[in-house]
């Protein structure tokens, strides 16, 4: 298996200066052979000028965060990562990587929830290479590779986890965004691994119903505010009712039989549940009776 290793040529500065004294000693073999045999001076400078032609191919440029992988006739030599001009062996192979940070977003999938329910889903992906080994030669082409494994992998995590949460306790796509983030960056990280790319950070940035349902869904949401919200309100009202009629009887203001108790409480719940404002009635037929 291969491993990524560093790789230190020599300096590329150094050998601009041997180059031109390398350069300096074929012109004078050139210039000695001229006069010794005129006829072998043209071979002798197309020698030389492939000779130097080869050299010059040695040079390489190392940018920040860049790494260059180096390969001869197929065997991996290693990664030069340290920035500068470098000069090795004019027949190694140099493919560079860019070892910087990238990001990017996933386009808007349409995805089936764990309720069978069709959502419209996207997510933000911040990644970048850490083995350039395994970036090159473990996958064909490890962009194309982290995009479509982006997708898959939030697709999968969108089909597992419904859009609302039905049930208290329960994890859902809408509400709890660091949990499915959290999900998300693991699910990345396992599929990622095989293609030397390190996931730095993952989370949702498009979530809605697909369009086809939105107007369904958006009627259950608001049928389900509405329950809890009455909810809230017949609970409040009981203990409202409860406390009056407890602090009636206490201070003996009113004596309550049961027909008059389930009265009082029947009109106490319709004033206080209601959604709109009671009309008081006065009733003074009693007094005259």
């Amino acid at each position: 298996m291969l491993r990524d290793t560093e790789f230190r040529g020599s300096s590329g500065y150094l050998m601009l200066a041997v180059l031109p004294l390398a350069l300096l000693a074929l012109l004078a073999a050139a210039i000695t052979a001229f006069r010794a045999d005129r006829d072998g001076i043209g071979v002798l400078i197309l020698l030389g000028v492939g000779l130097l032609s080869v050299l010059l191919g040695g040079f390489f440029i190392v940018h920040p965060n860049e790494g260059k992988a180096l390969t001869l006739f197929g065997k991996y030599v290693g990664t030069a990562r340290a920035p500068g001009l470098w000069y090795a062996n004019p027949f190694y192979t140099k493919k560079a990587v860019s070892l910087k940070v990238r990001n990017f977003e996933t386009t808007k999938l349409k995805v089936n929830d764990a309720h069978a329910n069709p959502v419209e889903i996207g997510a933000i992906v911040v990644w970048k290479v850490i083995d350039t080994v395994e970036a090159l030669f473990e996958v064909d082409d490890y962009e194309k590779y982290v995009h479509m494994q982006s997708e898959a992998a939030l697709r999968t995590l969108a089909s597992s986890y419904p859009y609302d949460a039905h049930r208290t306790g329960e994890i859902s796509l809408s509400t709890h965004t660091a949990e499915i983030s959290k999900g998300l960056s693991e699910a990345l990280h396992e599929r990622f691994a095989k293609a030397g790319v390190e996931v730095i950070e993952s989370r949702i940035s498009h979530l809605a119903y697909a369009p086809e349902i939105a107007a369904a869904m958006l009627q259950r949401q608001q049928a389900s505010a509405i329950v809890a919200a009455r909810q809230t309100i017949v609970d409040g009202a009981v203990g409202m009712v409860e406390s009056a009629l407890d602090q009636l009887t206490a201070k003996r203001i009113v004596e309550f039989d049961g027909d008059r108790r389930a009265a009082m409480v029947s009109n106490l719940l319709v004033v206080l549940c209601s959604d709109r404002a009671a009309q008081p009635v006065v009733n003074t037929g009693s007094i005259y009776q």
